[in-house]
């Protein structure tokens, strides 16, 4: 049956525009998402979800030079594009990574994968997520769902905000969904290591900058190591807060 990352990349950023193609040692955010995820030994299609606007061309251009799926559809209506991504491919498991996680650890994602999979084992499961209650650092979300929940959210959401970021109507509606957190036992949930702001750029590429290496990895772990010993780092982007659903 398989399982299935949808990445959603779109320019229209209103914080920091044109965010998934800014520059980490020379290669976008997006191929920097893309190759991480790409490591996930569970994951077996990755695809592109963007646009139909215009200046996401630009989108398509990367994903071709990278080698990566497309699909593009309705800019704000991002459920019916990942509905319509997802559709007649067949999957029963579906992933959603947004292209603002250039830190994104493929060994969480498969530690998340492998949890669904037992406890679907035990009992329905809908809905995976690390980020109900935060106990990852924002920026390491991960989001596992069945294809009948992504289905039943696309012919029933009606709220701007549901349509807007994906899976609302699912954890919001648990009358209708089973729906558990993911915990990361360490909690460094106060780390932020998303990408929305020029200061969480100048965050991330400074952590690029000092532990990446051409076509290797680096780990969850080692990020988390290179901020305690470097606190200073950390603080650039303390201040930010995240917006809020619905805003």
């Amino acid at each position: 049956m398989g399982v299935l990352c949808i990445i959603q990349a779109r320019l229209g950023s209103t914080r920091l525009p044109g965010k998934v193609l800014k520059k980490l040692s020379g290669k976008s955010v997006l191929e920097h998402v893309i190759y991480r995820v790409s490591k996930s030994d569970l994951i077996d299609q990755i695809i592109v979800a963007t646009t139909t606007n215009k200046k996401d061309d630009k989108i398509i251009d990367e994903c071709l030079k990278i080698g990566v799926n497309y699909y593009r559809g309705d800019e704000n209506n991002v459920l019916s594009r990942y509905y319509e991504t997802a559709v007649d491919k067949g999957y029963e498991t579906i992933i959603r990574i947004t292209s603002d996680c250039p830190l994104i650890d493929p060994k969480i994602i498969d530690n998340m994968i492998m949890y669904f999979n037992n406890e679907n084992e035990k009992y329905r499961l809908d809905y995976l997520s690390n980020s109900l209650k935060e106990t990852f650092p924002r920026g390491f979300d991960v989001e596992i769902f069945t294809f009948n929940s992504l289905k039943e959210a696309y012919e029933n959401a009606t709220l701007e905000y549901e349509k807007e970021h994906v899976t609302p109507y699912i954890y919001l509606n648990q009358d209708k969904f089973t729906i558990k957190n993911y915990y990361n036992s360490n909690k460094n949930q106060n780390y932020r290591l998303t990408l929305d702001t020029y200061e969480d750029y100048l965050v991330i590429k400074n952590i690029y900058d000092n532990i990446y290496k051409e076509d290797s990895m680096f780990f969850y772990e080692d990020i988390i190591s290179y901020l305690n010993q470097y606190p200073e780092i950390a603080n650039i982007n303390q201040h930010i807060k995240q917006k809020k659903l619905g805003e």
